[in-house]
């Protein structure tokens, strides 16, 4: 019996600049084209200039007359973070969408970032929570949605406070489900803050369920020669229909929470179909290491503190 594939009708985006960062592959890639298809004025900040033209290439051939626009971005750069920010504020247009999507997953042995973050914390959240700080002038302007893309792998774990940065004792799935966990509890704390303070931007979660992207693929940039056995499994189960997504399905919960009316500020998004795992998206529980409101706070301060970028007070 073959697949049904399950859709979303997004509404119209024309005159809506959508920011959608890890743009130029799986998932992130699947977003960027519908949010074009939709009319969205996109901005794709990328690590790699030569996949990111790919990318962008493969969008006009979908959306004829797509509006993109490149920029640098390396995420486990805090430099290269305020750079990009500087750029977009200099041109001063608004963002009225911004998707955190772009992501690293468990690399061989620890690796850390350009500041000297442990590698899947430093960009997967980090890097993330100073964008959307430095870019909180023209989310503002635009009356923002913010959509911050966890995991299946944030339900269980814990951020480690004493050693957030893993430097006295490394699991790599660990460190991922803690990194998962920091940028769910950070787009809660984000609709908190934006409600008590009135910045006027909405902060939503998704999660893609499991689907065959590059995350766990050879990744030379991570010292991963090979594929991992998991993603092999995942691509088999993927390709005959079998409980996981696919990358196109994959993308709908993220789309979901950024765009679609109906979705509540404060909520998380996900595959509907058995364990969370594909479908169509639709709203779940919070996973139980993200409904702490002390949790939140605590991790906002520690984020400051760790990349020194400071919202307002």
């Amino acid at each position: 019996m073959p697949r049904t594939t399950p859709d979303l009708t997004l509404p119209s985006l024309a005159g809506r600049r959508a920011v959608v960062t890890g743009g130029s592959d799986g998932i992130g890639l699947r977003i960027a084209t519908r949010l074009a298809r939709a009319g969205a004025e996109l901005v794709l900040p990328v690590r790699n200039p030569a996949k990111g033209e790919a990318a962008a290439d493969g969008i006009r051939a979908q959306v004829p007359g797509a509006a993109i626009e490149l920029l640098p971005l390396d995420l486990s750069s805090l430099e290269s973070v305020a750079a990009l920010a500087d750029t977009m504020r200099r041109d001063g247009r608004p963002v009225h969408l911004l998707i955190a999507n772009a992501g690293v997953m468990t690399p061989p042995s620890r690796q850390t970032t350009a500041n000297g973050f442990e590698l899947q914390l430093g960009t997967n959240h980090l890097g993330h929570f100073a964008l959307v700080a430095r870019l909180l002038p023209l989310l503002r302007a635009g009356g923002a949605r913010v959509t911050s893309q966890v995991s299946v792998a944030a339900a269980r774990g814990a951020i480690d406070w004493d050693d957030p940065n893993g430097t006295r004792s490394y699991d790599g799935s660990r460190a991922y489900r803690q990194s998962k966990i920091a940028v769910g509890l950070f787009a809660l704390e984000l609709q908190r803050r934006s409600a008590a303070r009135g910045w006027g931007l909405t902060s939503t979660l998704s999660h893609p369920g499991v689907a065959p992207t590059s995350l766990l693929a050879a990744r030379p940039e991570l010292a991963r020669a090979s594929d991992t056995a998991s993603v092999r499994v995942i691509r088999w189960l993927s390709a005959r229909g079998l409980l996981l997504g696919t990358p196109d399905s994959a993308a709908l919960p993220a789309l979901y929470a950024a765009a679609s009316p109906d979705a509540r500020p404060g909520a998380l998004y996900s595959p509907r179909g058995p364990g969370r795992l594909g479908g169509a998206p639709a709203e779940q529980e919070l996973y139980r290491p993200l409904r702490s409101e002390a949790d939140a706070a605590r991790l906002w301060s520690l984020s400051e503190e760790l990349t020194g970028v400071r919202f307002p007070a």
